[in-house]
Formats: structure tokens, sequence, C-alpha cells
């Protein structure tokens, strides 16, 4: 059975490299969008936005903001294509990045979208 769970992440940019990382239910910070905790009400949402900003605050992210996105069997896809693609890495050398180490999303970020 696919379950399907549709909410909403929290992304930023680590201050320290500038890679795309999202919001972990923790409270950490992963480079995996996988393990990104999704609010699935606009209160929870706000509550990881908050949180978001407190590390912003403390020079740890930068540029903070929610992202609509879909949990699917355990695996999680931004709506967004500009999401995806932070998610996946760069797209013009599949050989390099997330992609190439096979921690890219698990949804390939379709052409034309």
């Amino acid at each position: 059975m696919n379950t399907s769970e549709k909410g909403q992440l929290v992304t930023a940019n680590r201050l320290r490299d500038g890679i795309a990382v999202f919001l972990t239910r923790s409270g950490a910070w992963s480079e995996e969008i996988d393990e990104a905790v999704l609010a699935l009400e606009p209160e929870a949402a706000a509550a990881l936005e908050g949180r978001a900003r407190e590390d912003e605050k403390k020079t740890i992210v930068t540029g903070a903001y929610l992202v609509d996105a879909e949990r699917l069997n355990g695996r999680v896809r931004a709506a967004h294509i500009r999401e995806r693609m932070r998610a996946l890495g760069p797209t013009v050398r599949l050989d390099l990045g997330k992609q190439a180490e096979g921690k890219g999303a698990a949804f390939a970020a379709p052409e034309g979208e």
C-alpha cells in the first residue's frame, strides 16, 4: 500500500559551505531531503519555520523557507521543480554530487516541468 502525506518542510543553505539542507525531526539539518520532517498542519509548519529562524540567528543556516512536499513510502518529494533540483544536487553532471553518491532525492526532476 502506498501511503502519502502532504505538507511542508523547511529548507535553507548551511552557512559554512552553502549546501542546501533540510530541517529534521530532531532539529538538526540534513543534506538528504528524505530525512526532513514534514509538517502536516499550518501550526506545525509555523513551528518549524520558527525553529529555522532560531538557527538563522545562530548563523548556522541562511535563507530558510517552507516548501510544499509529499512523503510517499518514506521518501520525500518537493512539489516544486526548484526544490527537487536543490535536493538532487548538480544537474549538469550526474556523475558528481548527491546523484552520483546515490543520495539524491528518490524522485528525479522531470524535464519540462
